[in-house]
């Protein structure tokens, strides 16, 4: 099989995303690879598609529950045959999957690190070719990431059971120096490394300062009636609180912690999964196995812990490809409550949390494009000036203001407090805080206390960050406190001036639009309950019978047949034959009672263009119907034989079956030679020649293997 054919014929989709097809050929020639890709990159097809071309089984290594059956859900209403194993199954269920596997009847096993080092479970994998090793959320083995399971450390010594099998890793977030540890753990044999880019361009990214943080989100949650989102919080308290105050204005909201019980956590996710209900208050405990694509909107009513945790956060938005809106507040409390907290670590881990957090908090007080920071993180430069989808390249250039004097100030706060304490203390005593610490130092009794007093805390406290900016001051990472560097010193001598902003940031919301597509919002709806109705029925998710961009593109362009339902987004094969005339019909109507014409979308007037244009192939394609021999084809046609070949290529690469006896008669390969053929055009594809010339050791005719790239690919229809 050809992976663009598969991704056509069963995922609905008409071109690879960037780095998708080097992967998968990488797989298929079973190089070990390390792939890190954003969440919604669309990473899972970068594994399944070669599941589906190779010959054994493709196990994938997955840390939640709640991800393997979102997954097998999906494949299975593809028509593919995937299956998992973890405790959520029955007794009898279980079994029944392990005979499918025992009977080469599965392409894809989903299992957790703990199920798949279980005795039984090797005992039965050593009884079938496994091909692959895929270990999803690969930043789990890592102890540098910020996600750490020491049962992943396992993968490496099981996956030497499989001497066959290549070895794939995966995950959204990894810093250089995760990247280089999960090669090493997971014992990665000279593997490719892919490195998307981090920058999901989807994403509208906004930062405000928390002030009514409760008013704040309710003026947000109004922009986005309907729209599913999530509102991730710091504690479960908060969490409790703040589900109480939406559920009380009859928002449709349900809480998630790990305080409440299994059964809870398991049937709020179902709910939300399942648009029952619309918006989920969490803690981080939530949303790792969450792969719901129309997440229009998460909302950061704390500061998280560091930079990975809020990307990965604000993935679990627009994983669809649609636009979603990401708001963060930052509160200087909560930068309290998390260096409370870190300062209960061991040295070396408080050494690391602080260095994380610090990092977060020069994004979200970045006055520039917020993609710089946030990529320059993951070690990807942002060469664009602006990105036009974050606060800070929407709003005018903030007025820069002198604040030598302020500068001065804190600076002469600092020496004279010893250069031993973070910001924080400092602020405490420009503004002349009488609490314990201040008055058990006796720094109520300096020159400094309370000089202050003229700027809020906020403000005084986003002027350290500045002047840490612009190396007025340095930190000290592992201690925190705060030091006076060779700029500073001269700034507090008065030789130098120093530029920057005192005014809080303006507090508005810009509502994202979905799509760029203008779509017709009443069919859409009507799609939408069908959808809903359909999925109920048959006990999934909707967005597994379809994503709403699928749903978007039908209430854009009004098709009205399958070949105009094949054009869209997310319609392939499977789902066409399963679903294709119940939402025609509904197309149909609508356009009927609302006198509607259907519009081509590009991809189909791409088709259509290029079909006129090249209309010579199908003209051969049908006159090879009508022949005899290849040779009363030639004289009829009058073009040479390559040419010809050319033209039955593409006829055949556009769908349409041919009777290939005629072509087989051309060459002198015997049957079982030509099946082995196949199977390496099923290992390396068939779109290019060369690795196929060079895989048979020369011994097969390039001539040859034209002729018989065509009865692949018509094998294949």
């Amino acid at each position: 099989m050809n992976p663009r054919t598969i991704l056509k014929n069963t995922f609905g989709y008409d071109e690879f995303r960037p780095l998708q097809e080097d992967i998968i050929e990488s797989l298929l020639k079973k190089t070990d690879s390390l792939v890190i890709m954003p969440t919604g990159g669309g990473k899972s097809l970068c594994f399944q598609i070669p599941a589906l071309i190779f010959e054994g089984l493709t196990i994938v290594i997955s840390p939640l529950i709640s991800l393997m059956k979102d997954q097998v859900q999906q494949l299975t209403e593809l028509g593919i045959s995937a299956v998992f194993l973890n405790s959520s199954l029955s007794q009898e269920d279980y079994r029944i999957n392990e005979e499918l596997i025992r009977n080469n009847k599965v392409k894809l096993l989903y299992v957790a690190p703990e199920t798949l080092s279980m005795e039984k479970t090797l005992i039965l994998l050593s009884s079938v070719k496994v091909d692959c090793i895929t270990v999803d959320e690969a930043h789990c083995i890592s102890e540098w990431g910020h996600d750490f399971r020491p049962e992943y450390r396992q993968i490496a010594e099981i996956s030497l059971k499989f001497k066959d099998a290549v070895i794939a890793a995966f995950t959204a977030t990894a810093t250089p120096q995760v990247q280089d540890d999960i090669i090493k753990s997971l014992s990665l044999k000279n593997p490719k490394k892919f490195v998307g880019s981090f920058n999901r361009t989807n994403l509208y990214l906004q930062v405000i300062l928390k002030s009514d943080p409760l008013s704040q989100t309710i003026n947000f949650l109004e922009k986005y009636p309907n729209q599913s989102g999530i509102i991730y919080c710091f504690s479960r308290k908060q969490v409790d609180e703040l589900y109480e105050e939406l559920h009380y204005r009859k928002y449709s909201v349900r809480p998630y912690h790990a305080g409440l019980s299994d059964a809870q956590r398991k049937k709020h996710q179902e709910e939300f999964i399942k648009d029952d209900v619309q918006i989920i208050v969490a803690t981080i405990a939530f949303g790792m196995g969450i792969n719901k694509p129309n997440v229009r909107f998460v909302i950061h009513y704390d500061l998280p812990k560091n930079i990975e945790s809020y990307y990965q956060e604000i993935g679990r938005a627009g994983r669809d490809g649609l636009r979603a809106h990401c708001l963060l507040l930052l509160g200087y409390g909560d930068i309290s409550k998390i260096n409370y907290f870190i300062d209960q670590k061991a040295d070396k881990e408080r050494r690391i949390a602080k260095m994380h957090l610090d990092a977060l908090i020069r994004y979200a007080e970045s006055y520039n494009c917020r993609r710089v920071p946030l990529l320059n993180y993951f070690g990807e430069k942002y060469e664009r000036e602006k990105c036009e989808m974050c606060d800070n390249c929407e709003k005018e250039e903030a007025t820069l203001v002198d604040v030598t004097i302020e500068a001065q100030k804190f600076l002469s706060c600092l020496k004279r407090t010893g250069e031993i304490f973070g910001a924080m203390h400092i602020v405490d005593v420009l503004r002349g805080s009488k609490s314990q610490k201040v008055i058990n130092k006796n720094h109520h009794l300096l020159s400094t206390y309370g000089i202050g007093k003229d700027i809020s805390k906020e403000q005084w406290l986003s002027l350290a960050r500045q002047f840490l900016q612009r190396a007025i001051i340095q930190k000290d990472y592992e201690f925190g406190s705060l030091k006076i560097t060779d700029l500073g010193a001269e700034v507090l001598k008065g030789n130098f001036k120093v530029k920057g902003i005192l005014e809080a940031k303006e507090f508005n919301y810009k509502v994202q639009k979905e799509s760029s597509l203008d779509y017709d919002k009443k069919l859409f709806s009507l799609l939408r309950t069908k959808r809903k109705e359909l999925a109920d029925k048959t006990g999934v998710p909707p967005y597994v019978i379809f994503p709403d961009k699928t749903l978007i593109e039908m209430a854009a362009y009004f098709p009205k047949t399958e070949n105009l339902l094949r054009g869209i987004h997310g319609v392939g094969e499977q789902k066409l034959k399963k679903y294709g005339q119940i939402f025609l019909a509904l197309i149909i109507e609508y356009c009927q009672t609302n006198n509607i014409t259907e519009k081509l979308t590009s991809r189909s007037k791409k088709r259509k263009k290029s079909s006129i244009k090249n209309a010579r192939f199908i003209e051969i394609g049908e006159a090879y119907k009508k022949s005899k021999s290849f040779d009363e084809l030639l004289n009829r046609s009058n073009v040479k034989r390559n040419t010809l070949i050319n033209h039955l290529t593409r006829y055949v690469s556009e769908g349409n079956k041919i009777n290939t006896d005629i072509l087989i008669n051309l060459i002198q390969i015997n049957e079982d030679k030509q099946k082995y053929i196949f199977t390496v055009f099923d290992k390396l594809g068939a779109n290019y020649l060369k690795p196929v010339f060079d895989e048979l050791e020369e011994t097969v005719p390039y001539d040859d293997l034209r002729v018989l790239k065509i009865c692949y690919i018509n094998k294949q229809l």
